[in-house]
C-alpha cells in the first residue's frame, strides 16, 4: 500500500506546473503532514529530482518519467472517455491520432487492464464542435509559437483583424474556443474558431513570457483545472468568447 501511495505522490507532482504546499498535498494523499515529509524524503533518496521551498511548497523537475505502478478503474476509465471525446469532437488528423494513443495505452498494459479500458462503458456522442476549419493549422500555429493575422467575427458581426499569439485551444460541446494574446489589447482573448475567417502567418516567432501564456489566462479565470485540487471542471464555462 505504501509502494503504491509513493506512485501516487509522483503522479501528484508530475501534474503540477508550479509548486505546491506540503499541507495542500497531504490533504490530497489523505495522510498527515508528518507522512507526507517522510514519503517526499524517500523518493528523494530514491532519485526523484523533488525541491521544496520553504513558505512556497514543492515541485519536481521537468523531463523526470517514472512509469506509474497501475491504473485503477476509475483511471482507465477516465483515458477510454478522453480518447473518444478527442476522437469525436476533433479534426481527423488528431482523431486518428488519439485511436493510435489508444492502442498504445491497450499494447502497455496487462490482458484484464486491457479489456477494462477497450471495454469501457464510457462513449462520447456526435458534436457540433467537430472538426471546425482551421483546427489543425492552429494546432500547428501554438506548437510552433506563430504570430498570427486573424480575421475575426464577433458575435454581432462586427469584423476586425487582430495581431495575436496563439496559445491553447479549448473545446466546449458546441464550439471551439482560441485563447490568445492580443497585442493590440494586450490582454487575452478568446476567439471562437468557427467565427474565424482567415489565418496569416506574419513569419514572426514569439518566446512566452511570464503573464501571457496560456496557464496564466486559465489561472486567472479560474480554470486551471491541473494545478487546483480537488478539480473542478464547472469553472470552464466561464471563457468568454469576444
Amino acid at each position: 500500500m505504501r509502494l503504491f501511495r509513493l506512485f501516487q505522490l509522483l503522479d501528484e507532482l508530475r501534474i503540477r506546473r508550479v509548486p505546491v504546499p506540503a499541507r495542500m498535498l497531504a490533504q490530497d494523499m489523505g495522510v498527515s503532514l508528518r507522512t507526507l515529509y517522510r514519503d517526499i524524503a524517500d523518493l528523494q533518496a530514491m532519485g526523484a529530482p523533488i525541491r521544496g521551498e520553504g513558505g512556497v511548497g514543492y515541485v519536481m523537475d521537468a523531463g523526470y518519467f517514472m512509469p506509474s505502478l497501475r491504473f485503477d478503474e476509475e483511471e482507465l476509465s477516465a483515458l477510454a472517455l478522453g480518447v473518444r471525446l478527442v476522437a469525436a469532437r476533433t479534426d481527423p488528423l488528431m482523431s486518428e491520432a488519439a485511436r493510435r494513443a489508444a492502442a498504445k495505452i491497450a499494447s502497455a498494459v496487462g490482458e484484464e487492464t486491457r479489456r477494462v479500458f477497450l471495454d469501457s462503458p464510457f462513449e462520447a456522442g456526435p458534436s457540433d464542435a467537430a472538426n471546425p476549419p482551421h483546427l489543425k493549422a492552429l494546432r500547428d500555429a501554438i506548437r510552433r509559437r506563430k504570430v498570427l493575422e486573424i480575421d475575426y467575427a464577433s458575435l454581432s458581426g462586427k469584423p476586425s483583424t487582430r495581431r495575436a499569439l496563439p496559445l491553447g485551444l479549448t473545446v466546449f460541446d458546441t464550439v471551439w474556443l482560441l485563447t490568445v494574446w492580443c497585442e493590440t489589447a494586450r490582454d487575452f482573448r478568446h476567439l471562437r474558431v468557427d467565427r474565424i475567417g482567415a489565418l496569416r502567418d506574419t513569419g514572426e516567432r514569439f518566446r512566452h513570457e511570464r503573464g501571457k501564456r496560456f496557464a496564466d489566462c486559465l489561472a486567472r479565470e479560474g480554470n486551471d483545472t491541473f494545478l487546483r485540487p480537488p478539480w473542478n471542471l464547472a469553472g470552464q464555462t466561464s471563457a468568454q468568447s469576444r
